[in-house]
């Protein structure tokens, strides 16, 4: 028998089983729809829900690693049945992730302004508003 916080942790779902350990804690892991602490028993067969907002992960238990495995093992040892609802919402979030401005875009940084100066030269870049009341 292995406790649920290094079966997460040997199916490489958490990088340590700190962060196992702890999200057990935060009863972010549920078996059978049940919160669970770090110390219960995975058993064969077992149906683990990770929540990891704003997506619900589910994984059949299909055996227990003696020890960490390598990435290309682990399919022998977990099996992901998340919903396809949930997929497509890790589609969505990641689709959105791209969209996001990236840095250096919107307000010019005091080297591209003076690039578009010397570029533009004496043209007026800036709209001033003669009547705005500042001097």
């Amino acid at each position: 028998m292995t406790r649920i916080d290094k079966y997460l942790w040997f199916v490489r779902l958490f990088k340590t089983r700190a962060k196992a350990s702890e999200a057990c804690g935060k009863g972010r892991v549920m078996v059978e729809n049940t919160p669970v602490k770090a110390s219960r028993a995975v058993v064969i067969g077992d149906t683990i829900q990770i929540k990891r907002p704003p997506v619900v992960y589910t994984f059949r238990v299909l055996d227990v690693p003696p020890t960490r495995i390598g990435a290309k093992l682990v399919e022998q040892f977990l099996q992901n049945i998340t919903s396809p609802d949930q997929l497509e919402l890790i589609e969505a979030i990641r689709i959105d992730r791209q969209n996001q401005r990236a840095r250096g875009f919107g307000r010019p940084t005091k080297r591209e302004r003076r690039d578009l100066e010397a570029f533009f030269g004496e043209q007026q870049l800036y709209f001033v508003d003669e009547n705005d009341g500042w001097e």
